[in-house]
């Protein structure tokens, strides 16, 4: 686990922006039960985090693409944190929704995109991926020449990683399910029972609890 991972599964922790519940299972949009719920937007309401997690950010895209021309967000969750990682690097911004608008223009990405343009796309949760690479394929089918992502948070689902893998997106994050396990094991926060819980959920997410 590096000093970063550490760090921001602390403070995620410390902030409410990761809730732990294996006895009260969320639902997902997807239908799935989950003992966990993470919600980076808690982060834009604490400058000092947010400052750090927009500089990590930014180190993250360096790493993927050094000339960048152009920051990505995916909305909604990553547009705020894409805003200020392009502010840092002095980029332009735009962002992906989820779906073509139904009024207006129908565009799907929204701001000022030139193709060819080397693109960094900034996430705030990788889940099964799924949602953060059809972002991506917007942006490709646009004439982005789309580099890679750096995301904030992921499950570390296997699928997810394949499906990355698979559509050959560099994926680089901040923190990450097992790093965020171990920490809230450290500080208390689980029981040795608990900790067993959600690491047999990260196994098989779509059928635990059923």
């Amino acid at each position: 686990m590096t000093d970063i991972e550490r760090n921001l599964a602390g403070e995620l922790l410390e902030i409410g922006a990761v809730l732990l519940r294996p006895d009260e299972p969320f639902t997902w949009a997807s239908g799935w039960k989950s003992p966990i719920y993470c919600d980076n937007r808690r982060i834009l309401s604490y400058p000092g985090l947010r400052e750090k997690v927009a500089g990590w950010l930014c180190e993250k895209a360096a790493l993927i693409c050094p000339d960048a021309e152009v920051v990505a967000g995916v909305a909604t969750g990553a547009i705020a944190h894409g805003v200020l990682v392009a502010q840092k690097l002095g980029r332009p911004f735009v962002y992906v929704r989820s779906a073509r608008k139904d009024h207006g223009t129908g565009s799907r990405i929204e701001g000022v995109l030139k193709k060819g343009s080397r693109v960094v796309v900034i996430e705030d949760l990788v889940s099964t991926g799924k949602s953060s690479l059809s972002a991506v394929r917007a942006l490709r089918e646009a004439g982005a020449d789309v580099r890679g992502m750096a995301a904030i948070f992921t499950y570390s689902f296997p699928e997810a990683e394949k499906a990355f893998a698979d559509d050959g997106v560099r994926l680089e994050t901040l923190s990450n399910y097992p790093a965020l396990v171990q920490v809230a094991a450290e500080k208390g926060r689980l029981s040795p029972e608990e900790a067993e819980t959600l690491g047999k959920w990260r196994e098989n997410p779509s059928e635990w609890n059923r």
